[in-house]
């Protein structure tokens, strides 16, 4: 085995190693999800961790890891009888991205079930990790099938393997620890929600602490051994630091003053449901342990908060994660006045004759005087007058009729927002797809509606029942079957093929010329290509943005997972100048063509936003033609939004989509509680047609 690299020679990052260790003191927590940009040690912190935590006492012989104090009842390796058990090191179990459903949850031999009733079960990764970490390294790039598994298990503290009317479960709870790169995209709410812990890590800007870095680094790479050896002893003297605040853990009180500020703060910032609340407590209180105390503090609901809260705060799905530190200092002080105030409203009642220096006399605490003291001033920094001038100011500068000139050159314009995102139609990928799963397009997937069965490809996932019996039912005699069950052989098993949804590469290709520049024209474009970009977060797509103005086209964002990205690079985009149509297509001809060699099973699907319109350069409109017959004869699907508005309309759209063969839509046409007809497929000629 590998020398892993110590966790106290981690330089900085005090957020993420503080919040690994509440874990370690308290794996009720949760388990934490750690954010940030590549190559700042996620990893290494996460798998240091596992070398600090105590042995684990198990059952001798059991795969899975039950309690020798308390077996699992339903253990497959079980019943267990009573005894001393023995002691391992706790484990830390990873788990790929690219990770089979059996290679997670366990495999079942199908052919021993059905021909002789046995449950032959090889455990998976959560019977590994039961009782120790599962750490996932690019958490957001877990199959959706995966992440299912994952909330089940973490929901239920068990797994189960079901496979036609066979059923296997057994104990799987386990500290779930995940990093992940937020410019490759998001995570699902409901698995973000599961994290107890959250924490946002980045290089340091400190030339003296990246100099330490890269030289302990070095050290490390050149003798593992002797760099481990060299911080045994901190990684002891911490090690007995966890188990000393482990055994205080069960004497911290949580008085109902902390209490009354971890709900308000949770309710302050509007997070779903009482996990925050629950998971706040439980960190401030392994926060006070770990400090050695008995009694938790405000600070320590605080910090906690910092930790609990950020990922769990109501928010768009482009907005960043992160908490208003200015917001929580007035909140948990709010209700620590308030507490005070109903402290001292009882000692009162109790003493009738407080006198005028007692508890509510002027020398005492509480809620500071109201007033125009110079200590309290009455008015705010800001006042009202100066926010009327603000508001006034705001609104007349969006009824101006135009964005004033940008700096970027003549003719162009300053960015203009959004405007508010709807809900749009459906668009899809027509056929039938093998690409990785998501919620666009219709696909073979490992998971969704039966559609027949065929001979296995390797190892069997999926068992059509019906084809198997089928298949060995005209053999049975000259197997020599005797008694009741049926002699299955490896060629009579069949795989069920299944139907659902893939997630598509969605490129967007965004008219930004001036013919589009009309600040309410371009904010309402903006709107409805942000809109896509909802969709296509809540469909699990990837999605690249190229834009064209001026001269040129420009890939404004390769394809990425990273929807929020797009987003920000869409808030930012100026508007001005000619409109070079084919620029902008054969852009994204080569786009498509490299991502074809990258991942050929990923089906694109191109979205074209303009008003038709073609200028600049000799023949541009047959220029622009040409392009999109470039995608046609490709089989690309296509839909072209048409942004041309007012009483006279050219059409110009809808000749582009019909040289794209796919459909054009207007803004209106694209919302989808439109009237305007049903859920519109993008088309695309075969290329067998083309």
């Amino acid at each position: 085995m590998s020398t892993r690299y110590p966790f106290t020679a981690v330089v900085g990052m005090d957020d993420l190693r503080l919040a690994l260790l509440l874990n370690a003191v308290s794996p009720a927590v949760g388990g934490v999800l750690v954010r940030g940009e590549k190559g700042t040690a996620k990893s290494t912190a996460v798998r240091a961790l596992a070398d600090l935590l105590p042995a684990v006492a198990v059952v001798a012989g059991c795969r899975f890891s039950c309690d020798p104090a308390a077996p699992d009842p339903e253990c497959p390796d079980g019943p267990h009888e009573s005894g001393p058990g023995t002691a391992r090191a706790a484990r830390m179990v990873e788990l790929p991205v690219g990770a089979s459903e059996d290679r997670l949850v366990g495999a079942l031999d199908i052919e021993r079930a059905l021909g002789e009733g046995v449950k032959s079960f090889e455990p998976g990764l959560l019977a590994d990790a039961h009782r120790g970490i599962l750490y996932v390294d690019e958490v957001n790039l877990l199959h959706d099938h995966l992440i299912d598994l994952l909330l089940d298990a973490a929901a239920m503290g068990s797994s189960y393997v079901e496979r036609e009317g066979v059923s296997v479960r057994h104990a799987a709870r386990f500290l779930l620890v995940g990093t992940m790169n937020p410019e490759e995209g998001e995570l699902r709410p409901q698995l973000l929600d599961r994290f107890g812990l959250t924490v946002e890590v980045a290089a340091s800007r400190e030339p003296e602490q990246r100099v330490e870095v890269v030289r302990r680094r070095l050290a490390y790479d050149d003798d593992p051994a002797g760099f481990a050896a060299r911080w045994a002893e901190d990684e002891g003297a911490l090690r007995q630091r966890i188990v000393a605040a482990r055994e205080l853990l069960p004497s911290v009180t949580l008085g109902d003053a902390v209490l009354l500020q971890i709900a308000a703060t949770c309710a302050a910032f509007e997070v779903d449901g009482m996990r925050a609340d629950i998971v706040m407590a439980r960190t401030a209180t392994a926060l006070a342990a770990w400090a050695g105390r008995t009694e938790v503090t405000s600070d320590d609901v605080r910090q906690a908060a910092l930790l609990a809260l950020p990922h769990r705060r109501r928010r768009n799905p482009f907005d960043a994660p992160g908490l208003d530190q200015d917001k929580l200092d007035e909140t948990l002080e709010q209700f620590k006045d308030e507490q005070s105030t109903s402290d001292r409203s009882k000692d009162e009642d109790d003493d009738p004759d407080p006198g005028p220096e007692g508890p509510g006399g002027g020398g005492g605490g509480g809620v500071p005087p109201q007033g125009d003291s110079p200590e309290h001033p009455a008015e705010s920094p800001e006042s009202p007058e100066s926010s009327d001038a603000s508001e006034s100011s705001e609104s007349s500068e969006s009824t101006e009729p135009s964005a004033a000139p940008a700096p970027g050159g003549p003719g162009e314009r300053a960015a203009v927002k959004a405007a508010e995102p709807f809900r749009t139609k459906m668009l899809s990928v027509p056929g039938l797809g093998e690409g990785a799963a998501g919620r666009r397009s219709r696909a073979r997937t490992d998971h969704g509606r039966t559609t027949g069965s065929r001979r296995p490809q390797g190892a069997l996932t999926k068992l059509h029942l019906a084809a198997t019996v089928q298949a060995a039912a005209p053999h049975q005699r000259a197997r020599g079957r005797s008694g009741r069950g049926l002699v299955v052989r490896r060629d009579d098993l069949r795989q069920a093929t299944r139907e659902g949804r893939e997630g598509n590469l969605v490129l967007f290709v965004v008219d930004a010329s001036g013919s589009m520049a009309a600040r309410q024209r371009m904010s309402a474009v903006k709107g409805a290509v942000l809109s896509l970009l909802l969709d296509a977060y809540q469909r699990r797509d990837k999605v690249g943005l190229v834009t064209f103005r001026g001269k040129d086209a420009e890939l404004a964002l390769p394809p990425t997972s990273s929807v929020d990205a797009a987003a920000a690079r869409l808030e930012t985009l100026p508007t001005g100048g000619r409109t070079p149509l084919a620029a902008g297509l054969l852009k994204a001809h080569d786009v498509l063509r490299v991502e074809r060699l990258r991942d050929p099973s990923r089906r694109p699907l191109l979205v074209v936003v303009t008003d038709g319109r073609a200028t600049g350069g000799p023949e541009p409109v047959a220029l622009g033609a040409r392009a999109a017959r470039l995608h046609a004869g490709e089989g690309t699907a296509s839909v072209v939004v048409d942004c041309e508005s007012g009483m006279v309309r050219l059409g110009l759209a809808g000749e582009l989509a019909r040289e794209l063969g796919g459909t054009a839509v207007t803004l209106d046409e694209l919302r989808a509680d439109s009237i305007a007809g049903l859920v519109k497929d993008a088309t695309a000629p075969s290329r067998r047609a083309a």
